[in-house]
């Protein structure tokens, strides 16, 4: 075994190298989320500026860094996941009895759920692909518009067309509500992992959790509330 994969092995094989890479693995994760956010949010700009914000992601390094994005999203995402379930069961297996339901009463709502609003938003981003992604069971693929000369995909129309269908906008919000309680702890337990965090400024970054999980959420939900109520058409 090298040097570099026993390192690997005992970063991975230890709670506190665990932390670590669930902390940064959900720091890249949360950055994603509010660049693919303000992305979305061109859509307030007009169908040209979201069109071709969508054809550069795709041309990308050839058309070769989108897919480095989500493979590397991917990788960051089943991390994230397999680690922070296996520090759910070595918390649980450590508490036994009335000591973890007093850790229970102290813990946040947040907190408590952490591992549920993952998997229910594990679940939403295997559908959110293969809706908008993959564009599995519509038409999307077939949606085309010029831009500068050149057809592109036309994300404008696509984007309007998916969030009309109420059964979808309402499945993206209610996942939204999960991220905005994910986040809200996930956040401030970030900078407490990376050790970013003392006493005395703990209750900053709870706030920073707070208010960044609202952007998020308030962010999002406005772009299906345009289309709902025709602000975008």
């Amino acid at each position: 075994m090298s040097t570099l994969t026993h390192a690997v092995a005992l970063t991975v094989g230890s709670s506190i190298g665990k932390k670590a890479l669930v902390a940064v693995t959900g720091a890249v994760l949360a950055g994603f989320v509010l660049g693919h956010m303000i992305g979305n949010l061109l859509i307030f700009a007009g169908p040209d500026a979201i069109n071709e914000y969508g054809h550069l992601l795709q041309t990308m390094l050839h058309g070769m860094g989108v897919w480095v994005a989500r493979i590397g999203l991917l990788a960051c995402t089943v991390v994230h996941v397999v680690l922070t379930v296996q520090l759910t069961r070595e918390n649980r297996a450590a508490r036994p009895g009335r000591y973890g339901y007093d850790a229970t009463i102290q813990a946040t709502r947040s907190s408590r759920t952490m591992i549920f609003s993952g998997l229910t938003l594990l679940a939403f981003i295997v559908y959110h692909l293969m809706h908008f992604t993959l564009r599995v069971g519509n038409e999307y693929a077939t949606y085309k518009t010029t831009l500068h000369g050149e057809q592109v995909h036309d994300v404008y129309r696509m984007v309007i067309d998916g969030f009309s269908w109420w059964p979808a906008s309402v499945f993206y919000l209610i996942a939204m509500a999960m991220l905005c309680s994910h986040l809200s702890h996930g956040v401030s337990s970030m900078f407490q992992t990376l050790g970013l965090s003392t006493p005395r400024t703990m209750g900053t970054f709870r706030m920073v959790g707070r208010a960044y999980a609202a952007l998020i959420f308030g962010g999002n939900a406005f772009i299906v509330l345009a289309v709902w109520f025709k602000w975008v058409h």
